[in-house]
Order: C-alpha cells, then sequence, then structure tokens
C-alpha cells in the first residue's frame, strides 16, 4: 500500500477535523475520520461508548479500528487519544505521514467545552491539562512533522502541512 495518505494527530480542540476536511479539498484526497468509524460500528456515540465500557474498552476499540484503515491519498484524522495505540500508531505510520497539530493549552481550553460530551478519553478527575502533559510525548514520538497552529487561520494551517508534506517528500 502507498504511503500516501496524511494522518493528523493532536489534542481535543487542536482542529483535527476542521484543518483534515480543507487539506483533504486543497490536495484532491478522501477525508477519514476514525471516530465516525467507531460511532458507526458501534451505534453510538463516543461518550456513550465511554460510560459503557470504560476508558480501556474504549482505548481497545479505538486501536482497533484505527490498526484496520485501509485508505490511499486520504487524509485521515483519529480521535486524540490514538496515540494511546501502539498497534495503530505503527500501522497508521506505515499508510501515512503523520502530522502533529501543535495547539498550547491555552488556546485549547478556549476551544474545547465539555470534554465528556465530546468524547474524550480521560480518567475521572483528569483535566484538560493532565491529559496534555500526558499525551504531548506520545504526539512528538510518532509525528513525522510538527505543524505550530497556535494564532494561525485554517488555510495558513494548510498551507504549513502541504509545505511540510512536500519537503518530506523531496527528501
Amino acid at each position: 500500500m502507498e504511503k500516501e495518505n496524511i494522518i493528523l494527530t493532536g489534542m481535543p480542540g487542536a482542529g483535527k477535523s476542521t484543518i483534515g476536511i480543507v487539506l483533504a479539498k486543497v490536495m484532491g484526497y478522501d477525508f477519514v475520520d476514525p471516530d465516525l468509524l467507531i460511532q458507526k460500528e458501534k451505534g453510538k456515540f463516543l461518550w456513550q461508548i465511554i460510560d459503557e465500557v470504560g476508558i480501556e474498552g474504549f482505548n481497545a476499540i479505538e486501536e482497533e479500528v484505527n490498526s484496520k484503515i485501509q485508505a490511499v491519498h486520504s487524509v485521515i484524522a483519529p480521535g486524540g487519544s490514538v496515540v494511546y495505540g501502539p498497534r495503530a500508531m505503527e500501522h497508521l505510520k506505515s499508510i501515512g505521514t503523520v502530522v502533529y497539530l501543535d495547539v498550547d493549552l491555552e488556546l485549547l481550553e478556549k476551544r474545547i467545552g465539555n470534554l465528556e460530551r465530546r468524547g474524550v478519553v480521560k480518567k475521572t478527575g483528569q483535566t484538560l491539562k493532565h491529559l496534555y502533559d500526558e499525551r504531548l510525548p506520545l504526539y512528538h514520538k510518532y509525528a513525522d512533522v510538527i505543524i505550530h497552529e497556535n494564532n494561525d487561520s485554517i488555510s495558513e494551517t494548510v498551507a504549513s502541512i502541504v509545505e511540510e508534506i512536500g519537503k518530506l517528500k523531496k527528501r
């Protein structure tokens, strides 16, 4: 399988889905949202699945779904917790370039709203800062490209991704 996919990782609120859809249009790629694949497969919202099977159960479902994605010329925007699944991340890295959308914690807090209803995988009492600190090393571990998008517009972020992907292809 060609390694012609772009996988967007990052915290909830980083804009993976929004940027992913625009990026896919700009590049003429398909867009794949694994969270929607999970919801379709289970017939429930993410937060309902998390309530039902717990964090470990959800992580297992997420890893399984992301490990099976077969796509070419697609922008794939998995949930932020996908980095907890090494099998899923190795699979995604094998089929594409992993782009970490880096956003400062303060900006994420302004963007997010209700973590529970958003289907964010977090332990009871865990804050966004705890999640950020826990996930940051994993995002960096798997990233082929890091895009610092803080105050950039969607089009500026997309242009940065296209530019960085172009640099990688020239190597």
